[in-house]
């Protein structure tokens, strides 16, 4: 009797290890399992981490960037504008005597003998007025005016109040017969003859007297003093 009774008291005792350890595995696997879905629908981050990476579709395209094209064009001025607020003036009248003013200078400089000339036409006047073809020169005694220079300008010169329109002269050809040359006349002629020529005015010598021949001629009038005296200097 003693003996069947110990062996009864221990069955209780089995029992409930079992429903513990039992009760312990089945905790286990549910943590294992919720562990399990969490890693496997985003890799295992948190979901506060993904929220906070900034999406590709933030950053700004490139077609917010204005045109490096279209500033330039907006911003560059027109290159032929400037031109079209020029207007060129032809409509000068021809000069009269009394509108200009004339020098006649030795050319060769100061204490040389007188070969090549420079006459020096003024406008004294207060509005333009145009010279063309070549001046009416008579040197001294001469039996007609110097002969004009072949290839010369032969351009019309317009002058604005105060500006100079320039005519070389040369005295000498190289010729034998001199005479001596003691004052001068300028005029301007008739260009293209569609008026009677104005009366010539006596110019102020460079010199008290210059040896002058056949070989005189004159140049047309030019813009510029280079262009006057380049075909009687390389004669």
């Amino acid at each position: 009797m003693n003996v069947d009774a110990r062996g009864n008291r221990k069955g209780p005792h089995r029992l409930r290890a079992a429903v513990l350890g039992a009760g312990v595995a089945a905790v286990l696997l549910t943590a294992a399992a919720r562990g399990a879905n969490d890693t496997s629908s985003d890799g295992g981050k948190p979901s506060d981490q993904r929220s906070t990476t900034p999406s590709a579709s933030s950053t700004p395209t490139s077609s917010t960037t204005p045109s490096s094209s279209a500033t330039t064009s907006a911003t560059k001025p027109s290159a032929t504008k400037s031109s079209a607020t020029e207007p060129v003036d032809d409509s000068a009248d021809l000069c009269q005597m009394a509108d200009l003013s004339f020098k006649v200078t030795n050319y060769d400089g100061p204490g040389e003998n007188v070969r090549h000339l420079m006459l020096v036409a003024t406008n004294k006047g207060a509005k333009k007025c145009a010279v063309q073809s070549y001046p009416v020169v008579m040197l001294g005694n001469a039996q007609r005016p110097a002969p004009v220079m072949t290839g010369g300008a032969d351009e019309v010169v317009t002058l604005a109040p105060g500006e100079k329109a320039y005519a070389g002269i040369l005295a000498t050809g190289g010729h034998m017969d001199t005479y001596p040359v003691k004052s001068m006349t300028v005029g301007l002629g008739s260009p293209g003859g569609e008026t009677e020529p104005e009366k010539p005015v006596k110019v102020t010598m460079p010199v008290t007297s210059f040896e002058a021949d056949d070989g005189q001629r004159v140049t047309d009038w030019a813009g510029t003093e280079g262009l006057a005296m380049r075909p009687v200097t390389e004669s």
